[in-house]
């Protein structure tokens, strides 16, 4: 079990893959992959508690973990970057509208560029299933007790999903704004979503996932006119985390502001593209 945030081990399922945690798809099958994941990512070990350890065995084994997790991601990386797949981390909180946000992005661009998604949750298949209501290939991985995805999780799932070379994938987390933050899945960038119906603070609160961002979507910006909600305030508090943090602010509700989505996919995977 997790020594910091209570991540269970040996729960996590792949849809039509029994998922191995001793092996991995791109190579590295004779290192074991530890489920024993530590997810204190501030300054130190100061907030790190578990009997039995020592602050200083808990840093080290989160060290490990993430090193670990890091040469899966590496993998994925290089898997993605053979075959022109631009690949998406979608990060947020519970409720901020990543799913309807997704499924409106498939519909809208599915007769343009070839797409698949790998979903992320604790448990149900229920999103995994709208998602394939659109007609895009989607496959679904149950982290159980697990509180994010990582990249050994993807590479598993990469393989039995088989996203087509030139498409765009997006990896829909599961909702959790602390422990994705550290755990690069091999993906070009993190997109987090936040909606206006939550707290303007949530990037002075969770300043690492926003730090890794490279994109922010204010999400749900057709209900500003019902909710004491500052954007300017919000998009201030980004910045001072993550100076080059990219803003845009939509709604998958009406559709507002859904083009410029649209155009940072596209001119994002273009430059993938030439960067191959």
């Amino acid at each position: 079990m997790c020594t910091v945030c209570g991540c269970g081990e040996g729960e996590t399922s792949i849809e039509g893959h029994a998922h191995d945690q001793h092996s991995h798809p791109h190579g590295h099958g004779d290192q074991p992959h530890s489920a024993e994941h530590s997810h204190d990512y501030g300054q130190g070990p100061a907030h790190a508690h578990a009997p039995g350890l020592s602050q200083a065995r808990m840093v080290q084994i989160e060290q490990d973990i993430l090193g670990k997790n890091n040469e899966y991601a590496a993998a994925n990386r290089r898997w993605l970057a053979q075959r022109n797949i631009l690949a998406l981390n979608l990060v947020s909180s519970p409720g901020s509208g990543k799913t309807s946000l997704l499924i409106r992005t498939l519909s809208d661009l599915k007769e343009q560029l070839p797409m698949a998604v790998i979903e992320g949750d604790q448990q149900t298949s229920h999103d995994a299933d709208r998602i394939r209501e659109t007609g895009v290939k989607a496959l679904q991985i149950n982290t159980g007790k697990g509180c994010h995805l990582d990249a050994h999780m993807v590479g598993h799932a990469l393989q039995t999903l088989t996203p087509e070379e030139g498409s765009v994938l997006f990896i829909e987390n599961v909702g959790n704004l602390v422990c994705p933050a550290a755990f690069d899945l091999g993906e070009a960038h993190k997109v987090a979503i936040l909606s206006v119906t939550e707290g303007e603070d949530k990037p002075l609160k969770y300043p690492d996932m926003f730090h890794a961002a490279d994109l922010m979507i204010l999400n749900k910006t057709d209900l500003l006119p019902h909710l004491d909600f500052d954007v300017e305030r919000c998009i201030e508090y980004a910045r001072r985390v993550n100076p080059r943090i990219r803003i845009l602010q939509l709604s998958a509700t009406s559709g507002e502001g859904m083009d410029a989505w649209y155009q940072w996919i596209d001119a994002t995977r273009q430059l993938a593209v030439l960067g191959s």
